[in-house]
């Protein structure tokens, strides 16, 4: 039992270092994309490459003098960003990101917690983090930042409706809520992007209006919010809430990994006769292979495509994705009802 618990604290401390590492480095990337594809150089001063630069960036925040406006409900101007921050970094306690290790006999599970309501899980924690934005909106006792928590509130309850509408069609499917069950559903190649295309499409945009991406940052909207939500926030705090964005980020791309992409699972990895330990080590390399793709195509699209409307913002969510949703799940209980997986 002992050993059980230092095992589970070193991966927690471990998926904990990773995300805030893969968060602090996607800012660097994403000034490199955004330079590569406006033929631009990006960050090259702070160490080779720039490497160094989100480092520079986080002391920066460290050491900016940090302003409390003295018109803000002080207590909930702090506890703002620590909802953000802490619920973003909870999803990551159901994802597996790999098969399990075993040491001296022992199996080891690449998962903090396996349990067998993860998708009700991640929605949960999820839906907490919308009370991060808008506390820290209302407390700030500023016109703009509340209109930037009212815009991110009301267009993230606004897509969890599609999302959720889009994962139960792929619950109907496996059978399960379990993420492990679902990624273990999904050995080589066989994805469920080829029997849930039209859900993993609705899941990934709403996923861009969940971590309020371009085209969908209306909350931040620097053209009429000035800077949104945070606009008053400085130092460590605006540092969380961006910090936030990006583990968002992060957890998005794993979650569309896991439930649509095999997670850990490859093409002909059964085929390599390779060890459990090793297929666990290049399951677990590939996994984040597919992570950082999602990150990239997180940031392509940010730098394609303009920011729409507050109007088609929501007439995408309400007129556009939730019927679909809703047609999918039709679909989805048809096909398996002729198939005979249901009667």
């Amino acid at each position: 039992m002992l050993a059980v618990l230092i095992y589970k604290l070193i991966l927690v401390f471990a998926i904990l270092g990773i995300s805030l590492v893969v968060a602090m480095y996607s800012t660097y990337a994403e000034r490199k994309v955004a330079a590569f594809m406006q033929d631009r150089l990006g960050p090259n001063r702070a160490g080779p490459f720039g490497l160094l630069q989100p480092l520079a960036d986080g002391v920066k925040m460290f050491m900016k003098e940090e302003i409390i406006p003295s018109v803000s409900n002080q207590t909930l101007f702090i506890i703002g960003p620590c909802i953000a921050m802490t619920t973003s970094l909870m999803t990551s306690a159901v994802i597996p990101w790999s098969s399990d290790l075993s040491i001296n006999g022992t199996s080891y599970p690449l998962q903090v917690t396996d349990v067998n309501i993860g998708i009700l899980y991640l929605f949960g924690v999820v839906s907490i983090g919308v009370y991060g934005i808008m506390i820290g909106g209302w407390a700030s006792n500023n016109k703009f930042s509340l209109l930037g928590a009212l815009r991110a509130s009301s267009q993230m309850i606004s897509y969890e409706i599609a999302m959720g509408l889009a994962i139960i069609a792929l619950v109907m499917m496996t059978g399960t809520l379990s993420l492990r069950e679902i990624v273990e559903q999904q050995p080589g190649g066989h994805w469920n992007i080829l029997y849930q295309p039209i859900g993993f499409i609705i899941f990934i945009v709403c996923a861009f209006a969940e971590c309020n991406r371009t085209p969908f940052d209306l909350a931040e909207c620097e053209t009429e919010l000035v800077g949104g939500y945070h606009t008053e926030y400085s130092s460590m705090k605006l540092g969380f809430y961006l910090f936030a964005e990006y583990v968002n980020m992060f957890i998005s791309s794993a979650i569309i990994s896991t439930l649509y992409f095999g997670g850990y699972n490859f093409p002909f990895m059964h085929e390599l006769g390779l060890s459990p330990n090793m297929l666990a080590l290049l399951g677990g390399l590939v996994f984040f292979a597919k992570i950082f793709f999602f990150i990239f195509f997180f940031m392509w699209i940010r730098w394609t495509i303009p920011r729409f409307r507050y109007d088609q913002l929501m007439n995408l969510g309400w007129k556009g994705l939730l019927p679909i949703a809703l047609g999918n799940i039709a679909l989805t209980g048809l096909v398996m009802w002729l198939t005979g997986k249901i009667n």
